[in-house]
C-alpha cells in the first residue's frame, strides 16, 4: 500500500479558521483561511477543505493525518453553553466549588464577584462514604445510597454526571462503584470520575477540573463525532488528532473522553511553532506573539522550550485578576492571553477616555470594514485607515474591505465624542492596543526571569505582523522574526507537536519511609495506562516515557518537580534523589534545608511517540531583483513622524534569500501584512523568514 503523503493542520479561531496542508514527500505547503462558523465550526472546516481540494485534487484520498485545534471547549465554558451537569461527592463536600481555596482575589474590594459554579447547588448531591488519606476505607459506600443519588440526578434531567469523592486518588473503589451504578441506571449517559480525570491531591482543584470535564464532555463528544463523520464523508481515511493544552497531540477518542485537556487547544499551537523556530535558530529567548481576530496570545520561550504549568483559570470575572476564574488542574503551556485582536472594539469609556477591548466583534459580524453588519469600530478598522492594510488585498483580494464605513464609524463613535481629530482617534486605537499588550508582556517576561530588551519577538496570526513592530518598540526588543505564512502560524504548529499524553497520580509518602519497589510498580501502572492512549495511533519506533516526581519539605504547601531519567526507580539510591531535590530547590530559591525531611506528593509520566517534524522548505533565489518585489508605494501613518509618509509595499512571495531593505515598508502576503518602521531594516533568510532589526533610540 502506497504511503499517504499529506497532513492537514486546522485551527479554529474566534474569527478565522486556518488551514495548512503539508506534502511530506516534497515539503510543499498550501495555505487557506476562511471565516469561522460559530453555530457549527465543522461547517468552516468542510468549506476550507473543499477550497483546498480545488487546488490539490487528490488531497482527501492521500491524507494521512488531520491535526485539529479548537476553541469550542473554552467558548462553551465562558458562554455557559455546556451540558446540564450533576455532581456526586462525599458528605460534607457539597459546597467545595464555592469555598474554593477561601482566598479573595481582590482583598480590599468588598464587591468582588466570584465565578458562578457550573453546577447549581440543587444538582450537587452527597453520599455517605469516607476514605482516609492513606486509602483505607473508613466508611463503605452503600450501593443503595449511591443508586438513590444517581436516580435523583436523572430525575432532575442531567445530561452528564461528575463524581469526586474525598481521597479517591488513593483508593478509587467508591468512585468506580458509582460509575458502574450510573452506567446501569442510564447507559450512554456521560460520566466523569475524578480518578480518571485528575487523580491528584487538593480537593477544590480536583473537583473543579472533574466538573468542567463533565460539563463540556457531551458537547465535545458530539462535535468530534460529527467532525469525524464529515471528514469520512469527504473521503478521509486517515487519523484525526486533537491538539492538547500541554503542547502535544492525541487521538480524537482521548480528546472526547478528557475534553478538559483541550481547552487551550488552538492557542497552544502557535507556541509549539515558536518553540520549533527557537531551536532551529538557536535563540536563547524568544517571545512568541500570536494576534488573531479575537485575542492575542503570547509565551516566553527560553532555550527553545516553552514552560508548562499545572494549573490555570478560565471564565474569569475580572479578566486579568488571578483567582477570579474557574480553576483547572491539567498541564498547559504557560500562555498569557490578552483581550486584544483585530476585532477588539474601540469605545469611549464611562470616564470619557478611549478604551479598546476586551470585547470583540469576532467573526460575525466582525469589524465595520468587513461590511457584514458590524457597527462598532475596531482595531482592524484603524489599521486599514492608517494605511497598513490594503482594502483590495485582504485575504489576497478575496475579501474587499469597506474603508468609508470604517471611517464614518470612527468619526461618529470615537473622534466626535472624544473631541479629537480623526487621525488622533485612529492612531490612538492602534497605539493603545499595542500599549495594552506591551504592559502585559513586560510582566509576563519579567515573571519568568526574562529581559524584554533582549528577546526576539516571533509574530504570528493575521494581525500579529501588523502590530509586532509597534509592540517591539514599546518593549525595547531589538529584533523581530516573521515566519512565512505567519497568518496561519498556529496551524503550522500542529506539524511540530509531539504525539504525547501526561498522567499524574498523587501518593503522599516520606522519602525516608518510601518503598521504591512499590513506587516503581506505580510508575509501571501509569505507563501501561498511558500506552492505552496511543492504541489508535501507529507507534512507529515505540512509546517513550518520561518520569518525574513532585516533592516538598514536610509541612510545605507547594512542590518542586524533579525529573527521574532512570528507567527503574529502584536503581536510584534515596540519597541521590535527595541530592537532586536539594540542587533543584537551591537553584530555584537560593538555598535549601538539609536537616528538613522531604516527602513525595505526585508521580508524573509523559508518554510520547516519535515526532514527525516539519521540514521547512528552502526558497530559491532565482533571478528576481528587489525592484521586482516592489508592488508600489502608499501613504501610511508613522508614529515617529506623527504623520502619513510614503511606505514601500513589497510582495512577500517575490522576496528572495539575502534580500535586504530599509523601512518605512509594508510587506504583504495573502494572510497577513508586516509593518516596518523607518528605524528598522529587514533581511530575508533561506527559509523565507523576515528578520527585522530595530535601531535603539
Amino acid at each position: 500500500m502506497a504511503q499517504k503523503r499529506y497532513r492537514l493542520g486546522c485551527d479554529i479561531g474566534g474569527t478565522f479558521t486556518d488551514f495548512v496542508l503539508l506534502d511530506d514527500q516534497s515539503g510543499r505547503i498550501w495555505i487557506n483561511k476562511c471565516l469561522t462558523t460559530p453555530q457549527d465550526p465543522s461547517d468552516a472546516v468542510e468549506r476550507g477543505i473543499r477550497e483546498l481540494e480545488k487546488r490539490v485534487p487528490d488531497v482527501m484520498g492521500n491524507m494521512d493525518e488531520v491535526i485539529h485545534g479548537t476553541t469550542l471547549v473554552i467558548n462553551a465554558i465562558i458562554e455557559r453553553k455546556g451540558a446540564k451537569t450533576g455532581l456526586i461527592t462525599t458528605a460534607g463536600f457539597r459546597d467545595v466549588l464555592e469555598l474554593g481555596r477561601e482566598i479573595r482575589y481582590a482583598p480590599y474590594d468588598v464587591f468582588a464577584e466570584f465565578p458562578k459554579p457550573l453546577i447549581p447547588r440543587r444538582y450537587r448531591l452527597e453520599v455517605d462514604e469516607r476514605v482516609r488519606s492513606d486509602g483505607a476505607v473508613l466508611r463503605a459506600l452503600a450501593p443503595d445510597d449511591g443508586r438513590t443519588a444517581v436516580r435523583s440526578l436523572l430525575d432532575a434531567g442531567v445530561e452528564s454526571i461528575a463524581v469526586c469523592l474525598i481521597n479517591s486518588f488513593e483508593n478509587p473503589k467508591h468512585e468506580r462503584l458509582l460509575k458502574q451504578i450510573i452506567q446501569e441506571e442510564a447507559p450512554g449517559l456521560s460520566v466523569s470520575i475524578s480518578y480518571d480525570v485528575l487523580p491528584q491531591i487538593r480537593e477544590y482543584e480536583r473537583t473543579s477540573t472533574t466538573v468542567i470535564n463533565a460539563y463540556v464532555k457531551p458537547l465535545t463528544e458530539r462535535y468530534l463525532s460529527k467532525l469525524s463523520d464529515r471528514l469520512a464523508s469527504m473521503g478521509f481515511e486517515g487519523r484525526l488528532y486533537i491538539m492538547l493544552s500541554s503542547g502535544g497531540i492525541t487521538s480524537v477518542e482521548t480528546a472526547a473522553e478528557f475534553p478538559v485537556r483541550i481547552i487551550e487547544s488552538g492557542p497552544t499551537a502557535a507556541v509549539i511553532s515558536g518553540q520549533y523556530y527557537g531551536k532551529l535558530f538557536d535563540l536563547p529567548e524568544m517571545f512568541c506573539f500570536d494576534m488573531g481576530g479575537t485575542t492575542a496570545k503570547s509565551c516566553l520561550i527560553q532555550d527553545g522550550v516553552a514552560g508548562v504549568v499545572s494549573t490555570f483559570e478560565v471564565g474569569r470575572v475580572q479578566r486579568f485578576m488571578k483567582g477570579s476564574g474557574l480553576t483547572i488542574q491539567v498541564p498547559v503551556v504557560d500562555l498569557m492571553e490578552i483581550g486584544a485582536g483585530g476585532g477588539s472594539i474601540a469605545k469611549v469609556s464611562k470616564m470619557g477616555t478611549l478604551q479598546v477591548g476586551p470585547e470583540s466583534s469576532g467573526a460575525d459580524p466582525g469589524p465595520v470594514c468587513y461590511a457584514r453588519g458590524g457597527t462598532a469600530p475596531g482595531v482592524t478598522d484603524a489599521d486599514l485607515l492608517l494605511g497598513y492594510l490594503d482594502e483590495n488585498y485582504f485575504l489576497g483580494g478575496e475579501m474587499k474591505l469597506d474603508r468609508e464605513a470604517a471611517k464614518r464609524s470612527i468619526e461618529e463613535k470615537i473622534a466626535g465624542p472624544l473631541g479629537v481629530s480623526f487621525i488622533q482617534a485612529v492612531w490612538g486605537i492602534h497605539d493603545l492596543i499595542n500599549e495594552t499588550m506591551a504592559a502585559a508582556a513586560k510582566t509576563h517576561i519579567a515573571e519568568r526571569g526574562g529581559n524584554p530588551e533582549m528577546v526576539t519577538i516571533a509574530a504570528f496570526g493575521g494581525a500579529g505582523p501588523v502590530h509586532a513592530y509597534g509592540l517591539a518598540g514599546k518593549l525595547g526588543a531589538p529584533r523581530l522574526i516573521i515566519p512565512p505564512n505567519a497568518g496561519v502560524g498556529s496551524a503550522l504548529g500542529f506539524f511540530t507537536a509531539p504525539r504525547a499524553f501526561d498522567l499524574v497520580r498523587s501518593h503522599k509518602v516520606g522519602l525516608h519511609d518510601a518503598d521504591l519497589g512499590a513506587l516503581e510498580t506505580l510508575f509501571k501502572a501509569m505507563e501501561s495506562e498511558a500506552a492505552k492512549v496511543f492504541r489508535h495511533a501507529e507507534s512507529g519506533g515505540g512509546i517513550r516515557f518520561e518520569r518525574s516526581v513532585d516533592a516538598r519539605f514536610v509541612g510545605q504547601g507547594s512542590e518542586t518537580n524533579i525529573p527521574i531519567p532512570e528507567s527503574e526507580l529502584t536503581r536510584l539510591p534515596k540519597e541521590e534523589i535527595r541530592q537532586r531535590f536539594d540542587a533543584t530547590y537551591e537553584r530555584l530559591y537560593g538555598r535549601t534545608y538539609p536537616d528538613s525531611s522531604v516527602e513525595f506528593i505526585n508521580f508524573k509520566v509523559r508518554a510520547s511517540l516519535p515526532e514527525r517534524l516539519l521540514q521547512l522548505p528552502r526558497i530559491e533565489k532565482g533571478e528576481t531583483s528587489l525592484d521586482e518585489a516592489v508592488k508600489g508605494r502608499r501613504p501610511a501613518y508613522s508614529g515617529i513622524a506623527g504623520d502619513f509618509i510614503p511606505y514601500t509595499v513589497y510582495d512577500r512571495y517575490k522576496l528572495f534569500p539575502g534580500a535586504r531593505f530599509q523601512g518605512p515598508a509594508i510587506v504583504e502576503e495573502r494572510e497577513s501584512t508586516v509593518v516596518v518602521g523607518e528605524d528598522a531594516s529587514v533581511s530575508v533568510d533561506e527559509y523565507g523568514f523576515l528578520w527585522m532589526e530595530i535601531k535603539k533610540a
